[in-house]
């Protein structure tokens, strides 16, 4: 059994988690949510067969499908400026599907909110923690 063991390589320590700001953390949840609510919507565009004349109405479930994988998606990329701006692009997204369904127009001001609230609240969270940390250099408050 000695000999099992000793051939495995040595373990090695777990590589420390990626510190996430609140903005990250907030904006995250918003957009998994929304994620849902997105993909369901696909489904009322499909049912109420609200697609301009022309498009056929199975459209809507892969326009909300999409929608809900780039929620999803955006969701992992906030870490960077860039996402937080992918994120703004679809909340624009969703607003505008209001203009097919009155009904998206409100879930768009709703999200469109939480989202707003989740960037520009966590920001000034990362900012605030950011700038205690760089105040409390010594350690134990000693």
């Amino acid at each position: 059994m000695d000999r099992v063991t000793a051939d495995a390589p040595a373990a090695t320590a777990p590589r420390p988690r990626r510190r996430r700001g609140a903005a990250e953390s907030l904006g995250s949840i918003v957009l998994v949510f929304e994620s849902v609510i997105a993909f369901l919507g696909g489904l009322v565009l499909y049912g109420l067969k609200a697609l301009p004349a022309g498009i056929e109405p199975w459209w809507g479930i892969v326009a909300g499908t999409i929608v809900a994988l780039l929620m999803l998606a955006v969701s992992g990329l906030l870490r960077y400026p860039w996402g937080i701006a992918l994120g703004w692009a679809l909340q624009v997204v969703v607003l505008l599907g209001g203009i097919l369904v009155p009904a998206l127009a409100i879930v768009g001001l709703v999200f469109g909110g939480m989202w707003a609230y989740a960037t520009i609240k966590g920001a000034s969270l990362d900012r605030r923690n950011a700038l205690l940390a760089a105040e409390s250099d010594i350690p134990n408050g000693d």
